[in-house]
């Protein structure tokens, strides 16, 4: 089971396309104490747990009271969580971000994931201070610091229709700074024009260009895009290995302790399911489960959509404001990146490229993957 705990809807910056409501509350210690004491109560051996935002670093005590109590608990000898295992993650735009708080990152394996969009001019078009003033400066040091600390650690960058033409060069340049985890999602709920939505084909064919060279050049990395799209085919599964999973083995906990199923639904209390006091009712968790499982309208002729990402209900809520209707974009989005991956696939495995097999045919790479990173 993951637990997202949502700190607080506070924030230092004002990116114009967050979707977090604001507010100013805070999680207390008792709230997220109780969420580690239920994962425990309720027999889970393993349990995942993100601390999210608005800005999670606002809150660093909090973080570090909830890593210990949960560390206290896994490593006690006579109490009933003593073997339970707690997993830890991070994401943050990186402006609270200092050596300190670094190292208790690393030292309490806490898998930190830094937001940053790219080139200097890519990521001050959209996120910015509370004055208005560009951030990046500030996010490539707190970049420069992490990746001293923790190498391995992933950026998340986001693109939007006035940055998309600045796409791939975004890649290489978040590469170039070091980071081998590329993760990019797109703002499906900005207004896309119809040149923005076309400028997609020639930026991807810029990165499949990128992903071969580096690939045949046995260097490790990772770009979201084109391992999601060739891993739904390799093991014929969806887009992200398995459908939206909403509410069924993830759940966020807003900062009162109320309990929605995923991190765009925080707030809105029509999708409230319960609170970490008196518990998730199970019946209206199940439903909507259900729901989201189902295949979409318009979608059941569609030649990819086993390999589409429209299964995501955040994603859906966000861009049209329902979880049954699929951003358009979306569409073309994926309509537009698909043949270009298989293309790329394709290409590397007739070269029988050895990192591109390992990457996608061996089943313990991921296993392998991660001892590797942890030795160097």
């Amino acid at each position: 089971m993951h637990y997202t705990l949502h700190l607080t809807a506070d924030c230092n910056m004002k990116c114009d396309y967050c979707y977090v409501r604001r507010g100013s509350r805070a999680m207390s210690f008792e709230t997220a104490q109780k969420v580690i004491d239920n994962a425990v109560s309720g027999g889970q051996k393993k349990t995942g747990v993100a601390f999210f935002g608005g800005e999670p670093l606002l809150h660093k005590d909090l973080i570090r009271d909830t890593v210990q109590y949960a560390r206290k608990i896994s490593e006690g000898i006579d109490n009933p969580g003593a073997d339970a295992k707690f997993y830890f993650k991070l994401t943050t735009n990186g402006l609270l971000l200092d050596e300190e708080f670094v190292a208790f990152c690393k030292k309490e394996n806490i898998f930190t994931a830094i937001s940053m969009d790219g080139t200097p001019a890519a990521h001050n078009a959209h996120r910015l201070d509370r004055g208005g003033g560009g951030t990046y400066e500030r996010a490539e040091r707190a970049a420069k610091l992490l990746l001293k600390y923790m190498p391995n650690s992933p950026v998340m960058m986001t693109v939007n229709p006035d940055t998309v033409y600045y796409y791939a060069e975004s890649v290489e340049h978040l590469y170039s700074l070091g980071f081998a985890y590329i993760l990019c999602g797109v703002n499906y709920s900005a207004k896309w024009g119809t040149s923005d939505i076309n400028e997609f084909r020639r930026q991807y064919k810029k990165l499949a260009r990128f992903y071969y060279d580096n690939t045949m050049a046995e260097k490790k990395f990772y770009l979201s895009p084109f391992e999601m799209k060739i891993y739904s085919h390799v093991n014929n599964r969806t887009y992200c290995g398995e459908r939206c999973e909403l509410s069924k083995n993830q759940i966020s906990i807003a900062p009162d302790g109320s309990v929605y199923p995923c991190v765009e639904f925080v707030g809105d209390e029509k999708y409230k399911i319960g609170d970490v006091w008196s518990g998730v009712d199970a019946e209206t968790r199940q439903k909507l489960f259900l729901h989201v499982d189902a295949d979409k309208a318009g979608c059941g002729k569609c030649a990819i959509r086993n390999r589409c990402n429209h299964y995501c209900a955040c994603q859906n809520k966000r861009a049209t404001g329902s979880v049954d209707e699929i951003s358009p974009v979306l569409c073309r989005h994926e309509q537009t990146l698909l043949p270009i991956a298989d293309a790329l696939a394709e290409r590397l495995y007739k070269k029988r490229s050895g990192q591109f097999i390992q990457k996608h045919y061996n089943e313990h790479y991921p296993v392998l993957s991660v001892i590797e990173d942890r030795l160097k």
